[in-house]
């Protein structure tokens, strides 16, 4: 999941950015249309939709799913803005951010991840295991993260002035090579891109030490959660039973799609079952996938508001859940 995590400022781009970087999947000839906005091309991050489609689950609840694959230039919250999908998958802070700054109608109804995939990966020669680890070492990072990582650093007492902070170009050949004792980056993918160079990578989550954030938020805009709420429960319904298939046996599903869903990524089905497993702890909730638990709510929010976008509990809408 090397994705550039530059989605900022979006509602005044709505109409370029929301072209998908691919065609459209139509998963069930009739029913009840709606159109769903992915985070990113296709990969093992929505290995749940993949097999709910081609297994199907939404056309047996009566449902015919677009899915839009995303991409670098494709901002989810456009997207949905825009009209051109019902639901899309975003992070939260540009959601919330977008809520408070720019007054956006939208809601969180879901969230795929619990935890946030995003963390720091360091070779296992010289591993930091922890932000303590940190310190006196050059961490490289995106500069749009490098303030999640300053509140990370500093919720674990740590002057973010002790770590040589340097810019990051999703390109982990200056970790391998020493240049840099760490990066910020998707611990569900980057490690095996390391191990494919004959060099093996240890990664801790900034979700462990204190930004509690999730990722892959599901959000709709209140337009949609009035006019087509049924469908959006429906959809939850038939998404978390594929997920749950999937996770059955997170190797068996990925070797299926190589030349469907997974044609064309440059990405080998190796690295697909690895991101497919890594990501299922990550994912998998007491309360079901998707879940939003007033905890896990309150956790994101703390998480936030120690970067400055200061949400509340009315921007998540907890209700459809309860009717899957």
């Amino acid at each position: 999941m090397l994705r550039p995590m530059n989605r900022r400022h979006f509602l005044g781009t709505a109409a370029g950015a929301a072209a998908a970087s691919a065609l459209p999947f139509r998963a069930g000839a009739s029913g009840d249309p709606l159109k769903m906005q992915a985070a990113w091309i296709n990969d093992a991050e929505f290995a749940g939709y993949f097999l709910a489609m081609d297994e199907g689950y939404y056309a047996d609840e009566g449902m015919a799913l677009t899915y839009l694959p995303g991409g670098p230039d494709v901002i989810p919250e456009s997207t949905i803005i825009a009209g051109r999908a019902d639901l899309a998958l975003t992070t939260p802070d540009t959601t919330i951010k977008a809520i408070v700054e720019q007054g956006a109608p939208f809601k969180i109804i879901g969230t795929q991840y619990q935890k946030n995939p995003l963390g720091i990966v360091s070779l296992a020669s010289a591993p930091i295991n922890s932000p303590e680890e940190l310190k006196g070492k050059t961490l490289a990072v995106p500069p749009v993260n490098v303030i999640s990582v300053e509140a990370m650093l500093k919720l674990n007492g740590i002057d973010p002035s002790e770590v040589n902070i340097v810019p990051y170009a999703y390109d982990p050949t200056p970790l391998i090579q020493g240049e840099i004792d760490a990066s910020l980056d998707f611990t569900t993918n980057v490690p095996f891109t390391i191990s494919q160079q004959g060099v093996e990578a240890v990664s801790f989550l900034l979700y462990d030490f204190g930004f509690t954030t999730f990722n892959d938020t599901v959000v709709v805009t209140q337009e949609v959660l009035d006019t087509k709420r049924d469908q959006l429960v429906t959809w939850l319904r038939a998404s978390r039973k594929g997920w749950e298939e999937n996770f059955k046996d997170p190797a068996a599903w990925p070797p299926k799609w190589e030349g469907t869903h997974f044609a064309g990524t440059g990405r080998t089905i190796e690295n697909e079952v690895y991101f497919n497993q890594a990501q299922q702890p990550l994912i998998e909730h007491p309360d079901g996938i998707f879940a939003l638990t007033d905890d896990g709510i309150e956790k994101c929010l703390s998480a936030l508001g120690e970067v400055g976008i200061v949400g509340n509990a009315e921007m998540f809408d907890t209700s459809l859940l309860a009717e899957i």
